[in-house]
């Protein structure tokens, strides 16, 4: 009898935002396949008896081809395991988890998601620096910063360059400067203030802080460790109106943005 693969969002890497449910399938699970980006404080949650199996991907180099991943899930489950299939913040935003499902689906593999807090949503309520607020941002866009192989980019920087909303770019750090040039290209002010976070809600979380005509270079200047979001907007400019302390072990410089 077939067993079961649930696809699971890990959340940004704090274990305290995972959910009840990620938790308990984690716990209960035969094997769990996993990506880099899940930390080891979640993995330390999983019982040491179960059978564990790393996926991991990086920038240039997969431990796992994506397809092999694929029939790792499906031959997994036909032994009549149940998988659960672990990813850094949500499955359903930038996871590739829709992807897997499909394969599942069509080897007549049950399978279920259970959504994880994603990376824009850990950075924020880190940082203090909201996605939406009133006056300053009247909606949030995700992009993904990278394309397979990388390839060029072919985003709707029209659409993106938008001074009322929020632009949260994923896996961008390579391609930051570009993203900027190209947002300026399409009339959005170079004074946007950006703020860079690596490894968000983690122990070794590191903030800086620029504005849109500068983070390439600013980034350039002081590497940040993958994964690297970036938050684009009005919106960073209330960074350090909130009463969140910053991170002990911060070590990355802050350039203040400016206002407005």
């Amino acid at each position: 009898m077939a067993g079961k693969v649930h696809l699971i969002g890990a959340g940004p890497g704090d274990p305290e935002l995972l959910t009840l449910r990620a938790l308990r399938l984690m716990q209960s699970a035969d094997v769990v396949v996993y990506d880099r980006l899940v930390s080891s404080a979640i993995m330390d949650l999983i019982p040491a008896r179960t059978r564990r199996i790393s996926v991991g991907k990086a920038s240039g180099f997969h431990s796992l081809p994506q397809d092999r991943i694929n029939a790792l899930l499906v031959d997994l489950a036909r032994q009549g395991l149940t998988v659960a299939r672990l990813k850094g913040g949500d499955p359903l935003i930038f996871g590739r988890g829709s992807e897997e499902a499909e394969v599942l689906r069509d080897a007549g593999i049950a399978y279920d998601y259970t959504p994880g807090i994603t990376a824009a949503q850990g950075a924020a309520s880190s940082t203090g620096v909201p996605l939406t607020h009133r006056g300053l941002a009247s909606g949030v866009r995700y992009v993904t910063g990278h394309r397979a192989q990388d390839a060029t980019l072919t985003l709707d920087w029209g659409s993106l360059a938008d001074p009322d909303s929020t632009l949260v770019v994923y896996m961008g750090a390579a391609n930051i400067a570009d993203i900027a040039s190209n947002l300026i290209a399409h009339n959005l002010p170079g004074a946007t203030p950006v703020m860079a976070l690596s490894h968000a809600t983690t122990p070794v979380e590191r903030r800086l802080l620029s504005t849109l005509d500068r983070i390439g270079a600013d980034v350039a200047d002081n590497p940040m460790d993958a994964p690297v979001l970036f938050v684009i907007g009005r919106v960073v400019s209330m960074y350090g109106q909130s009463a969140l302390p910053l991170p002990a072990d911060l070590t990355a410089p802050l350039r203040m943005a400016a206002n407005g």
